[in-house]
C-alpha cells in the first residue's frame, strides 16, 4: 500500500478525478509533485512536497509487528490557503497493514472555495477507498 500511494505519477490510471501527475523533484525521502484535478469540467492543479518514511514489514513471531510507514504532505502551490496531511501505514501481519489518511485544507479565497469545496470534499472522502480498490486489483 505504501508503494501504491507513494507513486503519484500512476494516479491518473486509477483516480477518476486525476487528469495528470508530474514529478517536479525527487530527492532521497522527499518528492515534489503536481497533480491536476479534472472533475466534471473543473480543472485545477496543486503542488505538494511529500516526505516519506518506508514501513518496516511485519514479520510475525518474536520479531515484532514492524515499524509504521508515513507520508507527510505539505502544500507548495495551488488554490489553497493551506493544505497538509499524512498517510500512516501500520503493519498488522505479514502482507497486511492498516492505512490511515488525514487531510486538512482551506481554500485561498471564498470564491474558489465555493467552486472547489464540493469537488475536493468528494475527492478526499473517497480517496482511501480508491487506493484500496486499486490494491485489490493489483495485489489480489
Amino acid at each position: 500500500m505504501f508503494d501504491l500511494v507513494d507513486r503519484c505519477e500512476d494516479y491518473p490510471q486509477y483516480l477518476p478525478w486525476c487528469g495528470g501527475a508530474e514529478i517536479v523533484r525527487e530527492s532521497g525521502e522527499e518528492l515534489t509533485a503536481t497533480l491536476l484535478i479534472d472533475y466534471h469540467g473543473i480543472k485545477r492543479s496543486f503542488t505538494t512536497r511529500n516526505r516519506h518514511q518506508q514501513p518496516t514489514p511485519a514479520t510475525g513471531g518474536d520479531q515484532g509487528p514492524g515499524a509504521p510507514g508515513r507520508i507527510d504532505i505539505v502544500l507548495k502551490d495551488g488554490p489553497f490557503a493551506h493544505l497538509e496531511g499524512h498517510w500512516l501505514f501500520v503493519p498488522l501481519a505479514q502482507g497486511a497493514c492498516r492505512v490511515e489518511f488525514s487531510l486538512d485544507y482551506a481554500f485561498a479565497s471564498a470564491m474558489l472555495g465555493t467552486v472547489l469545496a464540493p469537488v475536493f470534499g468528494k475527492i478526499s472522502a473517497n480517496f482511501v477507498d480508491a487506493f484500496v480498490k486499486r490494491a485489490e486489483e493489483i495485489y489480489s
